[in-house]
């Protein structure tokens, strides 16, 4: 099947044009994104090969052409805010919920067909049910098996903001990923317990670019420890285990702030010109056929939809025993606020 989408990025990423579709003119130096007018438009902060894996499926069963800008999760959803009401988007998908809940607080959601969002179960969707999730990753705690023993564990992930683990851990907090993880802190532990912990992480943190830069850190034994989402590490064991054979995951579990799960979003816009067909991609993606298509693309996330095993390496979702935090209460604003004053930002 000829691919059918068409990828380009906010800010300095490229574009590559698919089926016609391309970028013309520049914008600040980068391409700009002109929108193919008979294509659902979708704007995605979702790893790039689980969209085209989503968007090529729903063509290859609808016949409607998909074409999809991406860009990060914090960039895209203030990309929606200030586009606003004139927005071409008509989908929008991110990795983590606090930029879908920017977006919903600014009331630019239409809300969900309640046939998609029961494709789902009820504590993986939002209160406020404008959104449902399409995926989902869970909090780890990768350690270098050489330098830490089972029993030398932290018992829950506040226990880093200790002096004992001065320069011996470390984390992105520049990510969406982790800024997600401290929203769900801000949610379950409150203000005041967050900024500690955040002066912890100060003090005591290695701040490294990403996921997989924290993971290889560790497995080189620079730090003993690093917070990433676990299938960072579950796609380096599947393959040449180059960045992760030194290494072993840690489940916090017991609704520690740790074990929290951050969901992935899918919404329709209320401005979308191709409001039928953007509902149509969401039940589609959130469906046992879409939530196939994410399982067979070897992300190593989570299925999330009812009746759909994820990958067997994963142990089950509902064994992780995440903290219950509805993904409407989480905050990106705060975090980042939180974050910049502890001089994390």
């Amino acid at each position: 099947m000829r691919r059918r989408t068409f990828l380009t990025g906010l800010g300095a990423l490229g574009a590559a044009g698919l089926v016609g579709c391309r970028a013309e003119g520049k914008e600040g130096g980068a391409e700009a994104y002109v929108a193919d007018p008979g294509s659902l438009q979708v704007y995605s902060a979702q790893h790039q090969n689980l969209t085209t894996a989503w968007a090529e499926a729903f063509t290859a069963a609808t016949g409607i052409k998909v074409q999809i800008r991406k860009g990060a999760d914090s960039s895209m959803g203030h990309q929606l805010v200030a586009e606003g009401s004139e927005s071409p988007a008509d989908v929008f998908l991110t990795e983590n919920s606090p930029a879908m809940t920017l977006v919903e607080r600014n009331k630019l959601l239409a809300p969900l067909d309640a046939a998609t969002r029961a494709q789902v179960p009820a504590n993986l969707t939002p209160s406020s049910k404008a959104w449902t999730s399409i995926a989902a990753r869970s909090t780890v705690l990768v350690y270098n098996t050489s330098k830490l023993t089972k029993d030398d564990l932290p018992k829950s992930l506040m226990d880093l903001a200790q002096p004992q683990w001065k320069d011996r851990w470390g984390c992105a907090p520049g990510g969406a990923d982790f800024q997600a993880i401290v929203a769900g802190m801000l949610a379950g532990q409150g203000e005041q317990k967050t900024t500690d912990w955040l002066q912890g992480l100060k003090d005591n943190a290695r701040a490294l670019q990403n996921n997989i830069a924290t993971m290889k850190s560790v497995n080189a034994g620079e730090i003993e420890c690093g917070v990433i989402y676990h299938y960072y590490w579950y796609r380096d064991q599947a393959g040449t285990k180059e960045g992760s054979g030194n290494t072993a995951l840690h489940y916090f579990r017991n609704q520690d702030p740790g074990a929290f799960v951050s969901l992935s979003g899918g919404a329709v816009l209320a401005s979308a010109k191709k409001a039928a067909e953007a509902h149509k991609f969401l039940a589609f993606i959130t469906s046992k056929a879409g939530q196939q298509v994410l399982v067979d693309s070897n992300s190593m996330e989570y299925a999330v939809g009812i009746g759909v095993a994820s990958a067997p390496a994963l142990p089950p979702l509902n064994s992780l025993q995440a903290p219950p935090v509805d993904p409407f209460t989480l905050n990106s604003d705060k975090v980042n606020a939180l974050m910049t004053d502890a001089g994390i930002l």
